[in-house]
């Protein structure tokens, strides 16, 4: 986050309080481009990227006067974000599970070889976090996108930090079951195997 000393975002947030809609803006200028590179994490489309950076300081606003300043500002806003980014996969995946079953959705899996150009590779990466639950899909994203701590991705999240652990666990476990069922990670003779 833009490191902006916690007396400009509290002079800001009274004034906010107060009233002034300009102050409101500042903040938002302020951290703005911070908010959507932690979205994209969350989408990659653009017009989703736009409305889920929107959905994070429409509700930041609705809760200012909640804000207890313990923290610095960036980090509320940050939780904010983190709970807004769930909040649609959860959406999503309501909606996806409407239209097909989860057997079908198994099967759907793109094919890439392990050649792939890193652009590749992050792109299939993250047609299978697609296939993940919501849980594992947060938890791996705050841990190794975001680059959280057990006890962040707690703080974050609302959950306990052993409950983050264990779900951080079966996330990579399920995520590493479904490389290996595409052929990843596996030597030449077992993928053969698997082929035959």
């Amino acid at each position: 986050m833009a490191s902006v000393g916690n007396d400009i975002d509290r002079s800001d947030i009274e004034a906010v309080l107060a009233g002034d809609e300009d102050a409101y803006g500042r903040i938002v200028r302020r951290y703005e481009n911070d908010i959507a590179r932690q979205m994209w994490q969350f989408s990659r489309e653009r017009d989703v990227l736009d409305e889920l950076v929107s959905d994070v300081f429409v509700s930041a606003y609705t809760g200012l006067a909640g804000y207890r300043g313990d923290a610095p500002f960036a980090h509320w806003l940050r939780r904010i974000a983190t709970r807004v980014g769930y909040a649609r996969w959860k959406q999503e995946a309501r909606e996806r599970d409407r239209r097909e079953t989860l057997v079908e959705r198994k099967h759907e899996l793109p094919t890439i070889t392990e050649d792939a150009s890193p652009s590749e590779a992050a792109e299939y990466l993250h047609v299978l976090f697609e296939k993940l639950s919501t849980d594992d899909r947060l938890v791996l994203t705050l841990q190794y996108f975001e680059d959280c701590d057990t006890e962040e991705i707690a703080r974050r999240t609302g959950w306990n930090r052993n409950v983050t652990k264990v779900r951080a666990f079966r996330a990579r476990r399920r995520l590493k079951k479904m490389l290996e069922e595409a052929g990843f990670g596996r030597n030449e003779h077992e993928r053969s195997a698997a082929e035959a």
